[in-house]
């Protein structure tokens, strides 16, 4: 937010806005490499210098580490000449000392002796050691790694065609008719994959409602929900309202979607979403998804999602803060909450009708755990995973997780996504 706000004020050309993006998302997902590098050319240690020169070496070091088309040198005298302007000269001359030090070290970085596998994989791929130890036990060392760099790559643009309203073939026809590199996406038969596209919600296309700006992974989850015309479906925390959308979509606008959030501002992103899609069968609500069984009419919805609140670290290729502000144990708190979730909405679903829990998090702990838990304590409820068309066009790709499937990073490029449907059988 900080950054976009900056860059409206900025006045920078296109091009310009482009490289300030990358800088910026670049240094952070990479700055556990970037202090590590460091560390072995500032004297006193990077953690003593001020904010600004740290964060000043990181981009600069980043451009030199991993940029091909500034050269080195023009990195180092825009630095030093930044650390003049803002700071004295004897700043502007550590800068300069450490970035021409860089300069002759050569291929960077050079790993210590004696490092573990997961250490070696954690300075590499800059992701907190912990997160590596623990995709490590849990998926083993080499898919660890491979999740850990797929993090680090730059996020394609996707976007789900509004299939009420245009049909994918047409909507990509009219795409790259306008010069866009546009393709169909792997993932979702509702998704069209869009490279150097610009901003796309400044298009008519968006405007228009013929595409909303979408997730491959996250287009999944409509698609194992499964609703027809005429249904009657609840979306427990559904803000900014994608998901409901693609409902109402596949539904063909035909039947009822309660769309709750806990929040009322983003209860009226849903609205917002719904009316400019053109889709009235959307009706928005904000209230704890825990206290729905108080409000709602219980066993009285023919579909259910619950797009559990999470860790989020299958988005960490968008969101590289996320790597340094979790903690192993937020990943713990936030199951708590999400069995509670899933027991307490699992009440207002109709014999025979179909709950989908999903989350954009890589952690069995809230994902496949939480699951077993629930079928566990609830024997009504059973897994009818398998037969979903989303499970047949995935499986040699995505990870068989307990009773649902799972997407890590590297399989499609899209975000790591959990999906379980469960089935009240009584």
């Amino acid at each position: 937010m900080l950054l976009n706000s900056s860059l409206q004020k900025s006045g920078l050309s296109r091009e310009d806005t482009g490289l300030v993006t990358e800088l910026v998302y670049g240094s952070i997902s990479r700055m556990l490499t970037l202090d590590y590098v460091l560390g072995d050319f500032v004297t006193k240690g990077i953690a003593k210098l001020q904010p600004w020169v740290r964060n000043l070496l990181r981009l600069s070091l980043y451009q030199i580490m991993y940029l091909d088309r500034i050269p080195s040198h023009a990195a180092v005298n825009e630095a030093v000449n930044i650390a003049k302007k803002r700071g004295h000269q004897g700043i502007s001359g550590m800068v300069n000392g450490v970035l021409r030090s860089v300069l002759r070290a050569g291929d960077l970085p050079v790993l210590k002796e004696g490092l573990s596998g997961e250490e070696r994989i954690s300075i590499l791929h800059s992701h907190p050691l912990w997160m590596v130890r623990r995709w490590a036990a849990e998926y083993g060392m080499e898919t660890a790694e491979a999740m850990c760099a797929a993090n680090n790559e730059p996020p394609s643009v996707s976007v789900r065609v509004n299939t009420t309203m245009i049909s994918r073939d047409n909507l990509l026809a009219q795409m790259q008719q306008a010069g866009m590199e546009a393709s169909v996406s792997r993932v979702s038969p509702y998704g069209i994959v869009v490279k150097g596209g610009g901003n796309l919600a400044l298009t008519s296309w968006y405007s228009d409602g013929y595409i909303s700006i979408q997730d491959e992974s996250s287009m999944l989850v409509a698609e194992a929900v499964d609703p027809k015309p005429g249904m009657n479906v609840l979306d427990c925390c559904a803000a900014p309202g994608g998901k409901s959308a693609h409902m109402a979509e596949l539904m063909k606008d035909e039947g009822s979607i309660y769309a709750n959030d806990l929040h009322e501002h983003k209860a009226k992103l849903i609205a917002d979403q719904a009316l400019r899609l053109g889709l009235e069968s959307i009706t928005t609500g904000s209230r704890d998804a825990l206290e729905l069984e108080d409000t709602l009419e219980p066993e009285s919805f023919d579909r259910i999602l619950l797009d559990a609140p999470c860790s989020g670290l299958g988005v960490i290729r968008r969101k590289p803060d996320l790597k340094w502000r979790k903690q192993p144990e937020d990943v713990a708190s936030v199951a708590v909450l999400q069995g509670e979730l899933l027991q307490s909405v699992a009440r207002l679903l109709k014999p025979g009708g179909v709950l989908v829990y999903s989350t954009c998090t890589t952690e069995q702990a809230e994902n496949s755990g939480i699951v077993a838990d629930f079928l566990k304590n609830n024997p009504g409820f059973a897994p009818v995973t398998f037969s979903s068309p989303v499970w047949e066009r995935l499986e040699e790709t995505a990870v068989a997780a307990g009773e649902g499937i799972q997407l890590l990073p590297q399989h499609f490029g899209s975000d790591g996504f959990y999906i379980a449907r469960l089935e009240r059988l009584s």
